[in-house]
């Protein structure tokens, strides 16, 4: 028998996004159903926030952000209350929420990101730009180490798959510092700007380039670091969720890469990985997920400086 709220939010992880297409391929087939529920949630707040479809071009949502954050809320409310909410995407995340009993607190940090993004303000410093991060990406990585099957009370693996969001977002901040910037936003940090001579609103002028290289440089050394600390919670996982999960990490790790390896001009355009690369990432990341299984990652395990979030 079809299950709708199933096929919507395949349908949604088709479209919106390639690379966790890509990667959730390799969990077993649970695994992959309960990530793929948790997607359609958070993509659809993510369109409804940013006034968007799928993650592209303009779609109008009715009201204004605060309005519709406030719809977000209350239907989110709604389905981890297991109350009917006539919609798949919170279909899907009441569904993923029951069966893995997952904490109330972890949609809501979500949400509290996606009020940061309405009611913003200029990011001042690392631990602002680390709070935000951990409100939009980091708290994903909590909730899919609970679609996973880590304990809720596993707290020490819990910062681990926060530190791997983190990662992401910090990555995804550096390749697109020139198109938020054309939409009047800047996630770098003031200061860190500052320290290069320069300002929100004219740090991507063409004369500040190798400035601003030195500044998203910074940024990709950033999240190196916790994509390291995140590969200490793989021993935690299953063979197949581990090698999904380091092959994640290894694709949105090569943006990062790509930007500060690039030199100035890479500000220019938005780096990506091609599908090969892609492949290459997922094919290389199998024999480092069975050795960090069993023997463990060989960086340092201390966190010490880390951002770490109040856990449920």
């Amino acid at each position: 028998m079809a299950d709708p709220v199933l096929e919507a939010a395949r349908e949604a992880i088709r479209q919106g996004s390639k690379s966790f297409a890509l990667a959730s391929r390799l969990f077993d087939g649970g695994t992959r159903a309960r990530a793929t529920l948790l997607y359609a949630w958070c993509r659809h707040c993510d369109d409804v926030i940013d006034g968007q479809l799928m993650g592209e071009g303009r779609h109008d949502w009715g009201g204004t952000p605060a309005e519709r954050l406030a719809r977000l809320t209350a239907l989110t409310d709604r389905a981890l209350a297991g109350e009917p909410t006539g919609d798949p995407a919170f279909e899907a995340l009441a569904r993923v929420a029951a069966e893995v009993a997952m904490p109330a607190r972890y949609p809501h940090d979500l949400l509290e990101g996606f009020r940061m993004d309405v009611e913003w303000q200029e990011v001042r410093d690392c631990e602002q730009l680390l709070r935000y991060c951990y409100h939009v990406a980091g708290c994903v990585g909590v909730m899919m180490a609970l679609v996973m099957g880590v304990p809720a009370d596993d707290h020490a693996v819990l910062a681990r798959a926060s530190d791997l969001g983190l990662s992401f977002q910090l990555n995804n901040i550096a390749r697109d510092v020139a198109e938020d910037a054309a939409r009047g936003r800047c996630y770098l940090p003031s200061d860190w700007l500052a320290a290069e001579g320069l300002r929100p609103g004219t740090h991507t002028a063409p004369e500040n380039r190798e400035a601003l290289h030195r500044v998203v440089s910074r940024l990709v050394d950033l999240a190196e670091r916790y994509e390291a600390s995140a590969a200490h919670g793989v021993p935690a996982l299953r063979n197949r969720q581990a090698w999904a999960v380091l092959s994640a990490a290894h694709i949105y790790g090569d943006i990062g890469r790509k930007v500060r390896g690039r030199g100035p001009e890479a500000l220019e355009g938005r780096a990506f990985t091609r599908r090969r690369e892609k492949l290459f990432a997922v094919i290389a990341a199998l024999p480092e997920a069975l050795w960090k299984r069993r023997f463990g990652a060989s960086t340092p395990a201390d966190r010490t400086g880390l951002f770490t979030p109040a856990f449920a």
